[in-house]
């Protein structure tokens, strides 16, 4: 199981505990917008490598996308998506008007 269909699961069980409207979960079981990218960079070599990056703006519900960017060789986007959603839980957890996102 990847850590987005992990993420999902934990907000389903906990959905499932607090009797959260249906219409409500669904809409956080989705992010808001993926942006996806190629960034071509010239290596010290001389040669050119393209790397992926992603930026997921999960939900902005309770204010703007907070979050950061992960680097690191093997981020993919289903990792990026969960750090995206968890941050959109964790924000509304303690209060602090303002939505989820993540780049990678």
């Amino acid at each position: 199981m990847n850590a987005f269909s992990a993420t999902k699961n934990f907000i389903k069980a906990a959905a499932a505990v607090i009797d959260l409207d249906k219409n409500i979960l669904e809409q956080i079981l989705h992010p808001d917008k993926i942006i996806r990218v190629k960034v071509p960079v010239i290596m010290d070599d001389g040669q050119k490598k393209v790397f992926q990056g992603y930026r997921v703006q999960y939900n902005n519900a309770r204010g703007p996308y907070k979050g950061g960017i992960r680097y690191h060789q093997e981020v993919n986007l289903n990792e990026v998506q969960a750090l995206a959603a968890l941050m959109t839980l964790k924000t509304a957890a303690v209060g602090i008007p303002m939505g989820g996102g993540k780049g990678g």
